[in-house]
């Protein structure tokens, strides 16, 4: 398939570009305005206790999707005419509209209930409403009453916070930090390609087909907000993902393209060649990045769904970029590939020669390597232990929701959010709802002797029930209006002291469920901590199948690839090892607070999602890598036993050489498109929401991690300790691998060339050579 691809690339290559362009446009075109279509939720559970009890109190309770704060600031006071009358007025206001629930304020609220929405100054006075419609649907209501109701008017200050304007500037934000994310990752991954490449049209290419990607990925979202909610997130990955990769696999593919030019093939037949061995691993790289990818669906958060849905989006069309589009790009430039070589220019002008070539051996990724198998031990040891040094960190990692500390100081939600837990007694966002679905046979005593019981729970503030409120176990407001009672089920509001996501406040979520509701009737908890909690079971009780299944996945990959049963649990063991740098980091910046914690407000926490999100993008990225390696590795050990200067060798020995020349071939490239993947994703770090800033320098430590720390000292070291014994496999999967196992090659490969590596099979029955 891929040997026709590039003989219609070399017969049609104008009609490949044309239609390329017309699907590039038409994907522009449906793709671009998927921003104004996603949302900004997705971390709970739809599944869980709590989201059951949200949608109670929406239900039943009219009590709204998501809450919106709007704050009338006066310096005369809340009770002053102006502070007044602008907030009973947004209130009145609010209360009108369909998309709003319950609505409260300073000025409305019985009295026993008024103090906790003013400030400890008096200047400040709070109006509370539901939105509703839904995760997406509330967001875009939130937005379009804020745009109308929240401005200074009468010497009055009005800002809007809470969860859905918190949702709302993250959309925004995350739009904006898009558009930073463009404009320092595309003029620098061009600089390094200039570099790599030369000349400035070899360079251009892999931007070129990135944009085509990132285009597609873009359409593909489109598509999946048609029949589900997509988070603004998935999109910040396609972009950086999709230039990453497409840079990736076309660097793969012009570099290859030059080596069999080199090697003396005319251009027709150097691309034949090409596509049947760099565009095979581009296929076979694209597969295993996928997979890990699509593994997110497991997970029942839209947000991580939504990653998934991103994957195949971006990992598809960088791939058919690569293969379709690229070779027909080559075809038709001819020659002018290497154009405008600036390298060449600034030799001309320094007066310097042509540089000849340099034999492999000489080559510093080849020394390099010898250097390290020499040294196999001591240096793996090391490498093994920095690397779980740096990670030592993670193990203690606390988890926390994501709240509006995530958002830039200058935002309206994050300084609203400061002002609620600085300024105000109560903060709301240590409440706890409980939500009895069905009361009937339940007296009001019942319910009245459960809240008493449920204020003795320690650090609970009050509870306020239908039957009034109570402080310790007694009565110290009466009933407000059956407040809590509807359709044959009642909700409790507990008031909490302990801070959000800390050991007491978990302490008091175990006491308060510990405590006997009447009758035994089912009860529910929502409220942050109970969502927070929730969340985080919803991933850790599927983390075992999600990494079950990306382990298989893998290893299946890599055996039908390299027909070892050792080098696919190497690949596993190190690519696990390259992540425990990155995820240490995490917690010791973003959680703990070190190097000012890059910019960001630290928690004491890291949100749950992230690491899981990190792990299967890092690892599949990580796969990416192994197989531009190992592919070209196996090369050279399949045809070890032909070429001149390596037949007199044993297996180990030949092993080694093996290892050294596939590093010497494509340690520059691995490197080069470990470095412009690293640019993009470093580029997410000049994000001002926080957990973006904290996913970017994740996957930018991981990359260089696996780069550097792993590909050029721990694969060596670990291939020159296993020696012969890394291609072995028993004779059973030998022969399965005879019959379906992937090879570089086509049929017209050469005996005793490199390339021809792809036709040869594992020579003996137990899998050894």
């Amino acid at each position: 398939m891929l040997q026709r691809i590039a003989l219609l690339a070399i017969a049609a290559p104008r009609r490949i570009l044309v239609v390329a362009l017309l699907v590039m446009v038409a994907c522009g075109i449906f793709g671009v305005p998927v921003a104004g279509t996603l949302s900004a939720g997705g971390f709970q559970d739809p599944t869980s206790e709590s989201a059951k009890a949200t949608r109670l109190l929406v239900d039943e309770f009219d009590q709204g999707d998501m809450e919106l704060i709007i704050s009338v600031t006066d310096e005369d006071g809340v009770r002053a005419p102006a502070a007044r009358a602008v907030g009973t007025d947004i209130a009145d206001r609010l209360a009108q509209s369909p998309h709003v629930g319950a609505v409260t304020s300073a000025w409305s609220a019985p009295p026993a209930a008024a103090p906790a929405l003013v400030s400890e100054d008096g200047k400040t006075g709070l109006i509370v409403a539901g939105i509703t419609g839904g995760e997406s649907e509330a967001q875009k209501h939130a937005k379009a009453l804020t745009d109308e109701l929240v401005h200074d008017r009468d010497g009055v200050t009005v800002q809007a916070g809470g969860v859905a304007m918190t949702y709302v500037q993250i959309n925004a934000q995350s739009e904006r930090d898009l558009l930073r994310m463009e404009a320092i990752a595309i003029p620098l991954s061009f600089v390094v390609l200039v570099w790599v490449f030369g000349g400035l049209l070899a360079a251009a290419l892999p931007l070129a087909v990135g944009a085509f990607a990132i285009l597609g990925s873009m359409a593909v979202l489109r598509a999946f907000t048609m029949v589900t909610d997509v988070s603004i997130f998935a999109l910040n990955l396609s972009i950086a993902m999709g230039l990453a990769l497409a840079i990736d696999y076309t660097l793969l593919i012009i570099s290859r393209y030059r080596d069999e030019l080199a090697a003396g093939e005319d251009a027709d037949t150097a691309l034949v060649r090409t596509m049947a061995t760099a565009g095979r691993t581009v296929l076979f790289s694209a597969l295993t990045v996928a997979l890990s990818l699509i593994a997110m669906v497991l997970f029942p958060m839209y947000f991580l769904k939504s990653f998934a849905y991103a994957g195949i989006g971006v990992v598809g069309f960088a791939a058919f970029a690569a293969i379709v589009v690229a070779p027909a790009a080559i075809v038709l430039l001819g020659d002018r590939l290497d154009a405008l070589d600036v390298r060449r220019l600034i030799r001309r002008a320094l007066g310097r020669p042509e540089p000849a070539p340099t034999p492999v051996e000489r080559m510093f990724w080849y020394r390099s390597t010898k250097f390290v198998m020499r040294r196999s031990i001591p240096i793996g040891v090391a490498v093994v232990a920095l690397l779980l040094v740096l990670g030592a960190p993670f193990l203690g990692a606390n988890w926390g929701f994501p709240d509006d500390r995530v958002l830039p100081e200058s935002a309206s939600a994050r300084q609203l959010g400061d002002q609620l837990r600085e300024d105000f007694a109560v903060d709301s966002s240590t409440n706890a709802t409980i939500v009895l679905p069905d009361t009937q046979g339940l007296t009001p005593a019942d319910l009245d002797g459960y809240a008493a019981e449920l204020s003795r729970v320690p650090d609970v503030s009050s509870v306020s029930a239908p039957g009034g409120t109570f402080v310790d176990g007694s009565r110290t407001a009466p009933p407000a209006a059956a407040t809590g009672f509807a359709d044959g089920s009642a909700f409790l509001t507990v008031g909490s002291t302990a801070p959000l996501f800390t050991d007491a406040s978990e302490t008091q979520l175990d006491r308060l469920h510990a405590v006997a509701p009447p009758r035994d009737v089912p009860v529910l908890v929502t409220g942050l901590a109970q969502i927070n909690r929730d969340s985080s079971e919803a991933i850790t009780s599927r983390l075992p199948l999600v990494l079950t299944v990306i382990a298989l996945i893998t290893y299946v990959l890599l055996f039908l690839l390299t027909g070892s049963v050792v080098l696919p649990l190497k690949a596993l063991v190190l690519n696990v090892l390259s992540l425990t740098a990155a995820f240490g980091a995490l917690v010791w910046i973003f959680q703990d607070g070190h190097l000012g914690a890059l910019g960001t407000t630290p928690t004491g926490t890291l949100v749950a999602t992230m690491p899981v999100l990190l792990f299967c993008i890092a690892f599949g990225l990580s796969m990416d890598y192994e197989v531009f390696l190992v592919s070209r590795i196996r090369e050279y050990w399949l045809a070890s036993g032909h070429r001149p200067g390596t037949a007199h060798l044993d297996a180990h020995a030949r092993s080694d050489e093996s290892v050294a020349l596939g590093l010497a071939r494509t340690g520059r490239v691995v490197t080069a498109a470990a470095l412009v993947m690293s640019i993009s994703f470093a580029a997410l770090i000049a994000a001002e929401v926080a957990f973006m800033r904290m996913f970017g320098l994740g996957l930018t430590l991981a990359i260089l991690a696996d780069a550097t720390l792993v590909r050029m000292l721990l694969v060596p070291a670990f291939m020159h300790v296993l020696g012969r014994w890394n291609w072995w496999a028993p004779a059973p999967l030998v022969a399965l691998h005879n019959r379906v196992g992937l090879s570089e090659g086509g049929e017209d490969d050469r005996p005793g060339e490199p390339a021809s590596a792809g036709r040869h099979r594992m020579p003996t029955g137990k899998g050894v050579g």
